[in-house]
């Protein structure tokens, strides 16, 4: 439960910062596309920082296995995919963006684990 609090609240943290500097320290010094997929990297980034909140707080409670693998994804999902838009948004090179969509899968697994979860409890 630890592990999953701190990762929730380091990532919360990130979030904040990525979505203040695209919205201060971006605007005018990349296009208006590489901005937009920053701040969207940084949306869901913080959409699923929220979320690893909710995994320490079922780890609390629970010892389901999905629960963990559901962290584990989200982690990897804000990684990927947030991380790939980052990237984009700070050098408008396009050279990670076959790593995006796996970061949305990653999402969708960590999602898809916490259906296990509530239909197997």
């Amino acid at each position: 439960m630890k592990l999953w609090l701190a990762l929730a609240a380091l990532n919360g943290f990130i979030a904040v910062a990525a979505g203040a500097f695209g919205a201060h320290g971006l605007e005018g010094r990349v296009g208006a596309r590489a901005l937009a997929a920053f701040e969207t990297g940084a949306q869901y980034h913080m959409y699923h920082a929220l979320a690893l909140l909710g995994v320490a707080w079922l780890a609390s409670i629970s010892t389901h296995t999905g629960i963990i693998i559901a962290g584990w994804a989200f982690l990897t999902g804000i990684i990927l995919f947030s991380g790939s838009l980052y990237f984009y948004g700070l050098t408008e090179s396009r050279a990670l963006v076959l790593i995006t969509p796996l970061g949305g899968l990653s999402f969708l697994a960590g999602w898809a684990a916490l259906l296990w979860v509530a239909v197997r409890s």
